[in-house]
């Protein structure tokens, strides 16, 4: 038992202190962003994330850095990063979205099922976090309506409360599952940024296969499959090829 308290102590100690380091280093990096000192900045920044504290707003201001610095394939991607832990966040797509315009690659996207466009519109509302909140405070709110139902004498709030307990437990499955989903988004590492000023996508994983088509800096793509060093790429409007893995960074 002793054992176990000094390891949780020794853990608290630990995360308190990276905590601690993580804010101080923010601010520092903060400082020098705004007083154009770019370079630096961007080192403090990805300091942060090496001790393992990640926030919507370091990889926000990262990519910032990297934009003033004209590094595009860095700022798109930290953007990317920043829009998966805050789908919803204005600023960060509204970055984003100046960052694409440098791509050189204009890649149509194919359309969407609209449904399902609804549904994606509604789950990047909030991030994974958020979505387990709530999923665990509507099955809270659940356990309460179907005690009302059990113990409850009058028909009528009886009946109220099983039609409640319902939509909460509706909500707290939907809920569930949007931050699932919201999570897989993050730790699948299925979609990258192309890295180099240019690469050229092959129709097979080897040297010797067909050139497809050529990709530029800050493109986004989707992994499809890993062979070896080369991964299968897919675009936004369909199309597929294979290029080695050094020329992207996953998301």
């Amino acid at each position: 038992m002793k054992k176990l308290i000094y390891l949780t102590i020794a853990l608290y100690t630990v995360l308190y202190a990276n905590a601690q380091e993580a804010d101080s280093l923010l601010v520092k990096a903060n400082n020098l962003y705004a007083q154009a000192k770019f370079d630096e900045a961007i080192i403090v920044y990805e300091n942060i994330l090496k001790i393992g504290y990640e926030a919507p707003e370091i990889y926000y201001n990262l990519g910032n850095a990297y934009y003033k610095k004209n590094v595009l394939s860095q700022a798109v991607l930290n953007y990317e990063k920043a829009l998966l832990l805050a789908p919803n966040d204005e600023d960060i797509q509204y970055n984003l979205e100046l960052a694409n315009r440098l791509v050189v690659d204009k890649i149509e996207k194919l359309p969407v099922f609209f449904m399902r466009a609804w549904v994606n519109s509604w789950r990047n509302i909030f991030s994974s976090d958020v979505w387990a909140y709530i999923s665990i405070i509507a099955f809270i709110v659940t356990l309460l309506f179907i005690s009302f139902y059990l113990y409850s004498r009058r028909i009528g709030f009886k009946k109220l409360s099983f039609s409640l307990s319902f939509l909460t437990l509706l909500l707290c499955i939907v809920s569930l599952t949007f931050s699932y989903q919201q999570k897989q988004k993050v730790i699948s590492g299925s979609t990258a940024v192309i890295m180099s000023p240019s690469v050229t996508v092959k129709s097979s994983p080897d040297a010797s296969g067909t050139d497809l088509f050529v990709l530029h800096e800050g493109t986004k793509v989707w992994i499809e499959d890993k062979v070896s060093d080369w991964q299968e790429i897919k675009l936004s409007d369909g199309s597929k090829g294979w290029l080695k893995a050094e020329n992207l960074e996953v998301i």
